[in-house]
């Protein structure tokens, strides 16, 4: 994953360098290795032996770096085998019986919208699907068990890596707005330790990821970041190539020509630090989701107001749904 990312020189996606993409590579492949390999030690050598063969030679070959060393890599992995073979389970019944038996189901995905491998800023995607409907395919369970999905989303907007990002704002001067949010959102990667572009809340690329999830509600996180910025924009759609268009167009090098168009609102200036009820929020707060609502066409259920998980503003839980 390194090797091929280095390669790419200036034209690289932002890989975490996990190897995330060449092992889904090796799934689609029908090369890949498998968890319930683990329980059988001789296949699992036998089928690492036989990876190992092709990816040594393209690292050796083309990319000029170090073959992975069989022995060392079987060695790992069996001393792990203990540890994840006793989680092996068929999941598929697991839920299903657990959905019979009344059970509130909870699928949560880690990945935005436009990191999608099909719907996402292709080639600066992931190598998943991470769209809502990849919730029951990945479980293993029928689609008609989603019968609520929560989008959650910042209140304004952040990618990290590289990949097109209309509304990105300057966030290394001090004292901007995208400085603001970057500083006071703490906003850095997990897995990388980037720090991730800020920019403003693009209600038109919300409404495009509202349309490809079927989403029921959203969830917005970090309100309080904003806090203190006099005035927010809120980009509404986009002038691309002289025509106007209000919501996200589908491929990278179209989004990459976008010129949003914004709503100037005013911004508050007390704090919304621990709020947990809604008519508590400024009342230039509660008009900011009130137009994210108008836009995107689906309503607010949850507002976070810091990163304390019982500042939550509750307009309508999940599991109580209709």
């Amino acid at each position: 994953d390194m090797a091929r990312e280095a390669a790419r020189g200036s034209n690289k996606i932002g890989t975490t360098g996990r190897g995330i993409g060449p092992a889904y590579e090796d799934k689609v492949a029908r090369r890949a290795i498998r968890l319930q390999d683990l329980t059988k030690p001789k296949r699992f050598a036998e089928r690492l032996a036989e990876l190992l063969d092709y990816h040594n030679f393209v690292l050796t070959r083309y990319h000029g770096v170090a073959a992975v060393d069989f022995q060392q890599a079987l060695d790992d992995a069996m001393a792990i085998a203990p540890r994840l073979t006793r989680m092996i389970a068929d999941v598929p019944r697991a839920l299903y019986d657990a959905h019979k038996a009344g059970a509130n189901l909870l699928f949560e995905g880690a990945q935005g919208t436009l990191l999608d491998v099909d719907h996402g800023t292709y080639p600066f995607v992931t190598s998943s699907n991470c769209v809502a409907g990849n919730a029951a395919a990945g479980a293993g369970v029928g689609p008609g068990l989603l019968h609520y999905i929560l989008g959650i989303t910042k209140a304004y907007c952040t990618r990290v890596g590289g990949g097109p990002f209309p509304t990105e704002l300057d966030w290394e001067v001090k004292g901007t707005p995208g400085w603001h949010m970057s500083t006071v959102g703490a906003e850095t990667g997990v897995t990388t330790g980037r720090s991730r572009r800020c920019g403003w809340f693009d209600a038109a690329l919300l409404k495009r990821s509202a349309q490809v999830n079927g989403l029921t509600g959203l969830c917005i996180t970090k309100l309080d970041v904003l806090d203190g910025l006099k005035e927010l924009k809120l980009c509404t759609g986009y002038e691309l190539d002289g025509e106007v268009t209000d919501i996200l167009p589908m491929g990278a090098d179209d989004i990459a020509r976008c010129v949003p168009i914004y709503e100037t609102l005013e911004g508050w200036s007390v704090s919304t630090v621990g709020v947990t009820q809604y008519d508590q929020l400024p009342a230039a707060a509660r008009l900011y989701l009130q137009r994210i609502e108008q836009v995107t066409g689906v309503p607010v259920h949850i507002i976070s107001t810091s990163p304390d998980r019982e500042h939550t503003i509750m307009m309508r839980h999940p599991f109580l749904a209709d």
